[in-house]
């Protein structure tokens, strides 16, 4: 289906690449020919998806990589240097949400003035630690893995970085203040980033995915019955496409984004791959 032959003996970093859809994407590079390195903090996950590599007949490794911790990414980038090579391209695609981060109501009603009820979370009551771990993951676990593997980018020919962020960071959805406001940082760094390293050709560019359905967001939009969840209804009312994306149909830009063939001249913007969502206005 895809034909990107700019792409056959690249080194790909992919971080969060144990996931479904940083695992698609190692897959979709592989398939083109590069060569990856699946990073993870859960190691056996990262070694799924490498396995899957190879057993086509491609060149992957699985490495347990820890993106907040520097000295962790120091240790997984020496270890890609000796086994694939430099890294030429980087899929900064760790993170995440946590429950820590998160309101149990859409909006704030009056009668949470009154009194604290058990089991419900209000803007209030966020814990500082959950936003900091949740801004963390997504923020910084773009900005180290950065700070690491450009140094290596930046001596590649045709370099490039993609960062994922979402929809989130264009329009915050309710309940999630701590992931939106991460993800529109990941936005805003996308263009510093893609700014700051024109002068040695790396190239940044961003994903925004809309709504997929994967393991770590299945409790907010599927109950336990296999039925959606009153947030899934609302998510695909707004989608213009009703239904979720697949895994698959971020491919494309994945690759434009990647290959210079088709993107030479294409830095600092970000792709909405969300159905439409981003466009409608609800009326």
């Amino acid at each position: 289906m895809y034909n990107h032959p700019n792409l056959s003996g690249r080194v790909a970093v992919v971080t969060g690449g144990g996931g479904v859809l940083c695992g698609g994407f190692s897959l979709a590079l592989a398939e083109q020919g590069a060569k990856i390195a699946v990073l993870d903090l859960n190691l056996a996950a990262a070694q799924v998806v490498a396995d899957k590599i190879t057993g086509k007949g491609g060149t992957a490794i699985a490495v347990a990589c820890n993106v907040l911790d520097k000295a962790s990414l120091e240790e997984a980038r020496a270890r890609v240097n000796e086994i694939l090579g430099p890294c030429e391209i980087l899929i900064n695609g760790a993170g995440g949400n946590h429950p820590s981060g998160t309101t149990s109501k859409e909006a704030l009603e009056p009668a949470d003035l009154e009194e604290a009820v058990e089991g419900v979370t209000t803007f209030f009551d966020l814990d500082p630690v959950g936003i900091q771990k949740v801004f963390n993951l997504n923020f910084l676990g773009t900005l180290l893995p950065t700070q690491v593997f450009a140094r290596d980018l930046a001596m590649a020919k045709n370099p490039a970085i993609v960062m994922i962020s979402s929809m989130n960071a264009i329009r915050p959805l309710t309940k999630i203040p701590a992931y939106s406001a991460a993800k529109a940082a990941v936005s805003n760094f996308t263009q510093f980033m893609a700014v700051h390293f024109a002068p040695v050709g790396i190239r940044v560019n961003a994903i925004a995915p809309g709504f997929f359905s994967t393991a770590q967001n299945k409790a907010l939009l599927w109950n336990d019955d296999g039925s959606p969840t009153p947030r899934t209804g609302k998510i695909l009312a707004a989608t213009p496409m009703h239904r979720f994306g697949l895994p698959e149909e971020l491919t494309g830009a994945l690759l434009f984004l990647c290959d210079e063939g088709y993107s030479s001249f294409v830095t600092g913007s970000m792709i909405a791959v969300d159905g439409g969502f981003s466009a409608y206005s609800g009326v």
